[in-house]
């Protein structure tokens, strides 16, 4: 689905939804005979501003945008100035605040019938999204890495209840056999406790050189 957000010069523009959900955007237009910028309010909100604290110019813009950043936003402008788009880059900002924030843009030409009159953009801000993401592949790594120890723990109780062997002995015989076998130790520990319990198949009645 689709949302219209309207702005001067540019007519109804169709974002997807899920574009509002996390990620705040604007919208800038820029036209090259009075070579003033006009944003949105989203846009200004981006920044850390309210319509009417500062005037949008690309020295403004800058001025916000990390320094590794500036030489490749600036050709990123004059590609886009001349050539037209729709073209887009990453970008590192800091708002008024100094906090940072990591930006979508996109741009294209304005166009009055086939003649460029200026250039527009959408900016969305990621920033959200991607600590979302992050956080979720830091919780999903964790809880793998739970589940992982949890089989290891379960076959070395195995190996130490068949064998007689230490907790010590139990996880040095399976880590050998990783290397001899070029598996991972979860993946031996995993074929333990399966043929152990009775759910490896087939694999079953079959001798494991642990068991």
């Amino acid at each position: 689905m689709t949302s219209s957000s309207s702005f001067p010069g540019l007519g109804s523009v169709d974002i997807p939804n899920d574009v509002f959900l996390d990620c705040p955007t604007g919208l800038v237009e820029y036209y090259f005979a009075d070579g003033i910028f006009r944003w949105s309010d989203g846009l200004y909100r981006i920044y850390g501003y309210e319509r009417g604290e500062v005037v949008p110019s690309m020295d403004m813009a800058m001025a916000h945008i990390e320094p590794a950043d500036r030489p490749r936003v600036q050709a990123y402008w004059d590609h886009v100035s001349a050539a037209g788009g729709p073209s887009s880059i990453y970008v590192s900002i800091r708002d008024r605040k100094d906090r940072q924030h990591k930006l979508l843009y996109s741009a294209d030409y304005i166009l009055d019938g086939d003649t460029p009159v200026g250039v527009w953009g959408v900016v969305v801000d990621l920033t959200t999204s991607i600590h979302t993401d992050r956080h979720q592949l830091a919780t999903e790594a964790v809880a793998a890495s739970a589940r992982s120890r949890a089989v290891i723990e379960q076959a070395k109780g195995i190996l130490m209840g068949r064998t007689g062997i230490d907790a010590d002995k139990a996880y040095d015989l399976m880590s050998q056999l990783s290397q001899d076998t070029n598996r991972k130790v979860h993946a031996i520990a995993q074929e333990i406790v399966e043929r152990a319990t009775g759910r490896a198949g087939n694999l079953t009645n079959q001798p494991h050189p642990l068991l």
